[in-house]
């Protein structure tokens, strides 16, 4: 598999274990808020790690690591993704997957295979505001595979999230009520305000803005009535 970037230590990606990350390339989404425009458009211009120097790596840090984020980009569009969690697993080591849900033939066989121990996805809006938040048309039948993913891991018996990040320009408190009855009864449901930067995929920077924090603490009673564990991230 092709790794396009390697965060030696990350004590946030992976709640309550020292984990790395490991970045893929490319994805099905076009999010305009996405912060990773080179990954997603342009893989093929980022540096490249070997997967024999990622698992000599990981050979060094037996002890010190205990988990392996993988995030994107979007993993599951990797034909070698399942094969190289395997090995990850062979080597001992906790998986965490972060995904947006557009493939749940490889989720469902990750979660058959014993292959995961976290799945983190994004939920990018509600239904009726999914296509134009993650830059897809209307009738794109990805729709149709996330409503299978969330399902999926609801129903996973493994440790899970969902997380929305929140842009003032794209979602109001009817959008994030709507999400948190989508997942109802859901483990986790985070909500993560949106960092500007230069590198969006779809939007300049300056154009698009993090929602008031006092917005956003005002609407956690309401989605705990919804998902178990309702937060704000970062």
């Amino acid at each position: 598999m092709l790794i396009h970037g390697l965060n030696k230590l990350t004590l946030l990606d992976y709640p309550g274990h020292m984990a790395c990350l490991v970045f893929t390339g490319g994805c099905d989404f076009l999010c305009p808020f996405c912060q990773n425009k080179d990954l997603v458009l342009n893989p093929s211009s980022q540096p490249v790690t070997t997967e024999d120097e990622f698992f000599s790596f990981l050979e060094k840090r037996k002890g010190v690591l205990e988990g392996v984020v993988i995030t994107g980009g979007e993993p599951t569009l990797n034909i070698d993704l399942i094969p190289f969690i395997r090995r990850v697993k062979a080597e001992g080591y906790l998986v965490k997957l972060d995904t947006n849900g557009t493939n749940p033939g490889a989720i469902r066989e990750l979660l058959s295979e014993g292959l995961l121990d976290y799945i983190a996805m994004d939920i990018k809006n509600s239904r009726e505001k999914y296509a134009e938040t993650s830059g897809i048309p209307k009738d794109s039948p990805l729709l149709g595979k996330i409503e299978e993913s969330v399902e999926l891991i609801k129903n996973s018996g493994i440790d899970y999230e969902f997380r929305t990040t929140v842009i003032k320009e794209y979602h109001t408190t009817d959008d994030l009520l709507s999400i948190a009855a989508w997942i109802s009864g859901a483990k986790a449901y985070y909500l993560q305000p949106f960092r500007d930067c230069d590198t969006l995929v779809g939007a300049k920077e300056g154009t698009l803005h993090a929602p008031e924090r006092p917005w956003l603490e005002s609407l956690i009673p309401e989605l705990k009535k919804q998902a178990g564990k309702v937060e704000i991230r970062g």
